[in-house]
């Protein structure tokens, strides 16, 4: 087994869930109490695209009584990528310790927070894995079951990242970390984004921890998964490991001199 370094521990005070959320007034409400209550460490920071159906109206309203909750309201849908970006820079800006992305289906169990804000204090990416330990999904059709699953075969082989679910969007970032990344050349979405953050953390030497969770299909709504999304993915894993290879992948990041000297220098995916 090949070793594997530890990095500075770090002590959580502040964590901040990032929640990008369309039409999403059916979930909003119950998940705003399904996750504050869960650790008073964390906050939620909604990143609204413009909802029709009054979801960033609502969260405005729960923020006049809830000062652990707030908003970026974005004019019209501007992508997940994007939306999440915005949360990180925020995170930073705010002084956190810890950024999570999460989504607003239920889809990610709030209950599994306190596992990532402990896996962080020696990690740094912490990723919820529907595929370290089997197959966990519930509810999904197996033709999309196939597909999540072998693209994540498919990145791994690629890229070169030794991730079990390199697709995954249930995870904790420290902000430490992504201070490091240049979030303004992030344009990709869905699977693209998770795929493309995870490499620019593994790359830069950041250790990685895979923790299982259980992922359940979205309560209510609509899927935002596309034939777009998954084509994306398909051609970035190659952009990926091409900079990778010539050394343009350094331009992706804000200090591009000290990049590795404060992570650890190998990634690890825990069982």
């Amino acid at each position: 087994m090949a070793h594997t370094p530890s990095v500075k521990h770090l002590t959580v005070e502040r964590g901040l869930v990032i929640i990008p959320t369309y039409n999403e007034i059916d979930n909003v409400p119950s998940l705003i109490d399904a996750v504050l209550p869960v650790d008073p460490r964390l906050d939620i920071l909604f990143v609204d695209d413009g909802s029709p159906d009054g979801t960033g109206d609502y969260i405005e309203e729960r923020m006049k009584t809830e000062p652990r909750v707030n908003i970026i309201r974005r004019p019209h849908k501007m992508g997940l990528g994007t939306a999440y970006c915005r949360g990180f820079e925020y995170a930073i800006a705010n002084g956190y310790d810890v950024a999570l992305e999460m989504d607003a289906d239920f889809s990610h169990d709030p209950a599994t927070l306190p596992t990532f804000l402990r896996e962080i204090e020696d990690a740094d990416l912490v990723i919820g894995s529907r595929y370290i330990k089997g197959v966990n999904v519930v509810n999904w059709p197996m033709s999309r079951l196939l597909l999540s699953y072998f693209a994540n075969v498919y990145s791994r082989i690629v890229s070169g990242m030794p991730l079990r679910d390199g697709t995954g969007g249930y995870k904790c970032f420290r902000t430490e970390v992504l201070k490091k990344i240049d979030l303004s050349k992030i344009r990709s979405n869905g699977y693209s984004f998770q795929i493309e953050l995870n490499f620019l953390v593994w790359n830069m030497g950041g250790l990685i921890r895979e923790i299982p969770i259980v992922f359940v299909d979205r309560r209510s709504g609509v899927s935002k998964m596309s034939k777009a999304i998954v084509r994306e993915a398909v051609w970035l894993v190659w952009k990926l490991r091409f900079a990778r290879m010539f050394g343009t992948i350094r331009n992706r990041y804000r200090n591009r001199e000290t990049q590795s000297s404060e992570l650890s220098s190998s990634s690890e995916s825990s069982s």
